[in-house]
């Protein structure tokens, strides 16, 4: 969320930011409605200040027996407490609307984020290894793991509907192996902390991390209220909601492998094949909590941390920093990390790792002492995959598959396969 104090005093810089963003001219609308409710919040302190001088007065007539003048000045107190009340109701309609105004914008893009409509305006960081190449014509990863056995959409959707899938046997156990390694990673290479959390939160986590009220179509609210997370990000970073950390308690970094759930509204048509795009996925999260000077160098090394996963598990992949137009909605910077599939025979993301900013920490008020007894500021918020299990399955499958149809399970998860190397065409372990 935007600081209206800052708008106010820049209005063109704040413009500048967000039209790259799409949004033109959101402070005139703003500084409008912040006009109001100001002016309704100073008259409403000027009637309470008439009122109670009038009040004053009220007792100064009782006292020395003017009946007429008591009767009056009461009766002007009564007009000046409903005048007040009207006033303080107005000023925090108005209040509402700007907040609810903040809260529907964009964070504002690093001035170092190239322009650009959409992912082709994306510009590519740095590649790690080149794409394998094949004695035949590499296959898709459903068209590999349907033929196992080990992948059955049709049982899904028999149970959920589309964008649903059930893993069987030996795929499901790389599945698990895959999440066991990328936490293990973070944990012992990474220093990052484990943390298991709920899967269904408040409206006031959801907002805290941006999903609302914008994106509300974009997940899953149950009857009662609940919402099903679409990643640990919004558990993990609400862990410092309404909270003043001490300086030395930075930067503060967690990871968990949950599930998510994703409504994928708007993506009608995209990927419906394969498990590439579904509504339930586990996905590991990493989140860090930092001071503002601390941000960009948080953002490489989170970014490491995610690249070193498919280092591990040797697989090629490229970063990029997304455009102002693919960039999203709570981001300043963004970097993607796009593993290459050989069956589709193009760069897909598995990872984006995001630097927020204050924008998050304003929402969810999480703040922190610079010193001991310094007045508190909000913390800056990063959040990325590391990695999404079920597109590293995917980038495993298609990567490591096998002329015979079998599939090579790559060195690094063979601890958690039972030292087993292959999945063979007919889905046992060998």
């Amino acid at each position: 969320m935007h600081d209206i104090r800052q708008i106010r005093e820049n209005p063109a810089a704040f413009d500048a930011a967000l039209s790259r963003r799409g949004v033109q001219n959101a402070s005139t609308y703003l500084l409008e409605i912040d006009r109001h409710r100001r002016s309704n919040i100073a008259a409403a302190e000027a009637a309470l200040a008439e009122r109670n001088a009038t009040s004053k007065l009220v007792g100064k007539a009782k006292a020395i027996g003017n009946e007429a003048e008591f009767e009056r000045l009461r009766a002007l107190v009564a007009v000046q407490k409903a005048q007040i009340s009207r006033l303080e109701a107005v000023a925090k309609a108005e209040e509402e609307t700007l907040r609810n105004a903040l809260l529907s914008l964009p964070n504002l893009p690093l001035d170092e984020i190239p322009d650009g409509n959409d992912e082709a305006d994306n510009v590519e960081l740095r590649r790690w290894s080149s794409p394998r190449e094949y004695a035949f014509d590499p296959k898709e990863h459903f068209e590999i793991a349907e033929a196992m056995g080990l992948m059955d959409f049709a049982a899904a959707a028999k149970l959920s509907g589309a964008r649903f899938v059930v893993l069987k046997g030996a795929l499901i156990r790389l599945h698990r192996a895959l999440g066991q390694f990328m936490l293990d990673t973070h944990v012992e290479k990474h220093g990052l902390t484990e943390v298991w959390t709920p899967v269904l939160v408040r409206d006031e986590a959801m907002l805290g991390t941006g999903q609302l009220p914008k994106f509300a179509e974009d997940s899953y609210r149950t009857e009662n209220g609940w919402w099903l997370i679409p990643t640990a990000e919004v558990t993990l970073t609400n862990l410092a909601a309404g909270e003043i950390l001490e300086a030395a308690a930075l930067p503060q970094r967690y990871t968990a492998l949950s599930q998510c759930f994703r409504s994928e509204a708007g993506s009608a048509g995209k990927d419906t094949r394969g498990m590439l795009r579904q509504h339930q996925f586990e996905k590991v999260e990493m989140v860090s909590v930092v001071t503002p000077e601390e941000g960009p160098a948080e953002l490489d090394r989170m970014t490491e941390c995610a690249e070193n996963i498919l280092k591990a598990l040797e697989i090629p992949f490229r970063t990029m920093v997304l455009c102002t137009g693919d960039m999203g909605f709570g981001a300043r910077r963004t970097h993607d990390i796009e593993v290459w599939l050989p069956g589709q025979g193009a760069y897909r993301e598995i990872s984006s790792c995001s630097l927020c900013g204050d924008f998050q920490a304003r929402r969810m008020n999480a703040r922190y002492r610079p010193q001991p007894e310094a007045k508190p500021e909000f913390v800056h918020t990063l959040n990325g995959s590391g990695l999404a299990v079920g597109r590293a399955l995917i980038a495993v499958i298609e990567t490591w598959q096998r002329a015979d149809g079998g599939i090579d399970i790559p060195k690094v998860l063979r601890p958690w396969m039972g030292g087993k190397s292959t999945i063979a065409a007919d889905g046992s372990l060998a």
